[in-house]
This record gives C-alpha cells, structure tokens and sequence, in this order.
C-alpha cells in the first residue's frame, strides 16, 4: 500500500531538527567513507526571470534515503528553498519540506564541524559577516563547538547591524555587538562570511595569524566574499571538490588569474572528518573553509527531521 506522503511546515522544521543533532550528524556523514553509496551530481543551475533556480538531488544507499531539494534564489526575495524526500525503493515521495531552515541549519552545521576540525581549540572571537538568516543560524550554531568570548557583527550599515544585534539578545540572549570590515577581520579568530557580496568584504593583510574562515555566501564562479591575499595566506578545505570547482569564485577566481595552483586546496571536508589528513599543523597556520552547500547536507538533515516525526508519533 502506498504511503501517505506528509507535508511539514517552516515551524514544524523548527521543531524537529535541533542544531546539536545536525552537527552530530553532519559530521558522522562526512567521516564515513561514503564515496561507493553516495550519488550526488552537481547541482542544476537554470536563470529563470529575476531568480536562479538550484536542483540538488541526492541518493545515499547506506542511509536508504533519497531526495531533491529545489531552491530559488532572488536579490528581491533572497532565498526559498522545499525539500522532497524519496522511499528510494519505490520513488514514491515520503514527506515535502519546506526548507528554508534546514538550509540555513545544514550549512551552518557543516560549518561548525569544519570549525571543530580547523579552528584553534582556545579561539576566543566569533566575526560574522552579514545579518541574514545564515548570519542568524552561524550565530547560534557556532558556539556549540568553540567557546566563544565575545562575537563581532560587520553588515553593510551601522544601524541595520545594531538592529540585529538587539534581535540576537532578545531571540537567542546572545551578546554580539557590531563591527566594521576591519576590526571584524583583525579581532576574530574564526571568520564567518555570510554575505549576498559579489566582491571581497575585507583585506587579507588584516587576518589574524591562526585565524579560521568559513566562506558560505558566494556560490557562482564569478562572485566573491575575500580577496586573492586571503586566499594565498590560507590552508584550504572544501565541502566537495566537484562542487568547489564548479562553482566556488572564491577559489576560482585565484585559480584562473594564477593566484594560487590546484594544489593549494589542501583537502575536502571528508578528509579532515576522517583523519585522512591534517591541515591545521601550526598555531599560526591560517585555515579557509569554502562551502558551496552540497546535496548531501540537505538529505541527511531531511532524514533527522523525518526520525524525528516517526520517534515522536510512535
């Protein structure tokens, strides 16, 4: 008999996946060799009028799971994204999702488990980039895997800054204060750039040695949220290497002007997740992580949230 597919709402996503959860997960997904059961193509991109359409399906045969998320990104609407979750058996579809917020949890989860593998174990300083939604899910996601002392805020105007930091104290009681562009690059000991920027937001010169980034704004080849000197000062780990040159301009944009060689992307996300190698290997060593999103995140968060429902209506 088939299933009777269910529809969970932006609330109930809210609900169901729980940010210490997505870490933990995420990071024992991306520490499995996943390489022989995994089917994940790089995703679709198709400009539609005013927007970019996004199609990110995964197939996983050691999770039995399998779905596509379909996102839209708008410079008037910012970012829509619904997720389907497929019985990969019989194709038929389990649950509908609306997915803005395990986008924004998934990538923000990926992120700090990069932190836990790169970042120094005594960082102090959180510098956010942005006041968006993944500014918001770094925000509260990030201080579960480093404490931090004190978290920075640079967005592009004072007051719209000092306004998110009144929301973050009031939502999550969260004491962040705001931050220009310098003192947010030269203060922090991990970076997170969460912009809609198409071109750098600092200068790499203002990096603290032993500092930790994680680039998650910029996904087309031709935007950027740092500079070439950011780049060439960093050890670099990608979420995937298929997705990180196909789409990264912060890294391909280097590449293609002979800034850095292929061979300065030291690692992949699975790598560091599985001891295969090492690239923190000095105090002063300073880390990049560039995260373009990869479908992977989005099943295994999917896959949480339909636990979660199935546990609670046992």
């Amino acid at each position: 008999m088939p299933k009777t597919m269910q529809f969970f709402s932006e609330e109930q996503m809210r609900q169901m996946l729980k940010p210490e959860d997505v870490v933990h997960a995420m990071h024992a997904a991306f520490a499995r060799d996943f390489h022989d059961t995994l089917r994940m193509p790089v995703r679709t991109h198709m400009e539609l009028s005013g927007n970019i359409l996004l199609l990110m399906p995964c197939y996983d045969s050691a999770l039995s799971a399998a779905g596509v998320k379909m996102v839209t990104v708008s410079e008037k609407s910012g970012v829509h994204a619904t997720y389907t979750l497929l019985d990969p058996d019989t194709g038929e579809a389990l649950a509908v999702m609306q997915a803005n917020y395990l986008t924004d949890l998934r990538t923000a989860a990926t992120s700090a488990v990069a932190t836990d593998l790169l970042a120094r174990p005594d960082a102090q300083t959180l510098g956010i980039f942005g006041t968006g939604r993944q500014a918001i899910a770094h925000l509260t996601v990030l201080p579960r895997v480093r404490n931090f002392g004190r978290i920075l805020v640079c967005g592009s105007g004072r007051s719209d800054v000092q306004r998110f930091c009144d929301r973050m104290k009031a939502e999550q009681g969260i004491e962040a204060r705001p931050a220009n562009a310098e003192s947010c690059a030269r203060d922090s000991d991990v970076v997170c750039t969460c912009t809609t920027s198409s071109t750098p937001l600092f200068d790499g010169r203002w990096l603290r040695p032993g500092a930790h980034l994680n680039l998650v704004g910029a996904f087309q080849p031709r935007t950027r949220e740092v500079d070439d000197e950011t780049v060439k000062r960093a050890r670099i780990v990608v979420d995937t290497y298929e997705g990180a040159l196909a789409e990264a301009g912060d890294l391909l944009i280097p590449l293609h002007g002979g800034v850095i060689q292929r061979s300065h992307i030291l690692a992949d996300l699975h790598e560091i997740a599985s001891g295969k190698k090492t690239v923190r290997t000095h105090h002063d060593d300073i880390t990049l992580f560039k995260s373009v999103g990869c479908a992977l995140e989005d099943l295994v968060a999917a896959k949480i949230a339909l636990s979660y429902k199935d546990w609670v209506n046992e």
